[in-house]
């Protein structure tokens, strides 16, 4: 087989490297591989699950689709790509029981310390990938757009909740209209109808996404209230309803994921937001005046 790579060296074969060389090819993936690539991306389960007939029928292509891709990113056949994704899912399942076990067989001495060193390294490698990857122009759009928002909308579930608990949190302190969705009694999606033209919403989710925050997020966009999402994948499903969007994609420790980017990025929105209304309102003000 010759795809014109060094599958010795350049064959990704981990999850994330492979999910990283997948999103710096995919404007020039051949459109049905890109569909693919897509799927995969957004539905690793599936990948590392079914078989190439399901697989391919619910990404909409043919089966022999799934080989060509695995052959165009350098494996040997879709059974070798497979693997990437049924590795993954055996370190994302273990307990947090097998995870502690784990780090007991590192063997070293002072395991207080390795493992705060272990979650130190992993916030600062998260942080630093965030700093050299993102686009400040579109981190002032986003700014933009919630900066004139009646109210900002605030969705995510599980892992990602901290970061809107957060928000609004600092939203309150802040004086900015918000509304976290999120109830005791089950009425989320009740809350987020109540959003029109005139808000706007934050919305975070990471793979495995949460279907809850998907739909709301989906909702939303489908009545035109723009939706800054944050995610972790250019293919994340997030990423097609969203106005702007910010892959964060966050270093783990021993399986536990770090969410220290992802808290940076959700810190700065309401002190950014913050500040260009108090710019807008002083520049309204001058006007007044003249």
């Amino acid at each position: 087989m010759d795809n014109g790579i060094d599958t010795q060296t350049r064959v990704p074969r981990d999850f994330e490297s492979l999910r990283s060389n997948i999103i710096e090819r995919k404007n020039a993936m051949p459109k049905r591989l890109a569909q693919v690539a897509a799927f995969a991306l957004g539905n690793p389960d599936e990948i590392a699950f079914g078989t190439t007939a399901s697989i391919a029928a619910a990404a909409e292509v043919q089966p022999s689709t799934l080989v060509r891709l695995a052959h165009h990113l350098g494996y040997e056949g879709f059974s070798d790509l497979q693997s990437i994704f049924r590795e993954r899912l055996r370190d994302r399942t273990l307990s947090y029981e097998e995870r502690l076990v784990t780090l007991e067989r590192s063997g070293t001495e002072n395991e207080e310390a390795s493992i705060l060193s272990g979650f130190l390294s992993a916030a600062s490698q998260s942080v630093n990938k965030l700093a050299a990857t993102i686009e400040t122009e579109t981190f002032a759009k986003a700014v933009d757009t919630l900066a004139a928002a009646e109210t900002i909308y605030l969705i995510a579930k599980r892992r990602s909740y901290p970061l809107t608990a957060h928000m609004a949190y600092a939203f309150s302190k802040l004086n900015i209209r918000h509304q976290i969705v999120a109830s005791p009694n089950g009425i989320d999606s009740e809350i987020a109808r109540f959003a029109t033209e005139k808000d706007a919403a934050i919305a975070a989710s990471f793979s495995p996404y949460a279907a809850d925050s998907l739909a709301q997020a989906q909702d939303l966009a489908s009545r035109n209230v723009p939706v800054i999402a944050i995610t972790d994948s250019a293919f994340s499903p997030l990423t097609a309803c969203a106005t702007h969007w910010f892959e964060v994609a966050e270093t783990d420790f021993a399986g536990f994921r770090s969410m220290s980017a992802s808290m940076a990025l959700v810190m700065a929105f309401p002190v950014a937001i913050a500040e260009r209304r108090r710019k807008g309102a002083a520049k309204a003000d001058k006007t007044k005046m003249e």
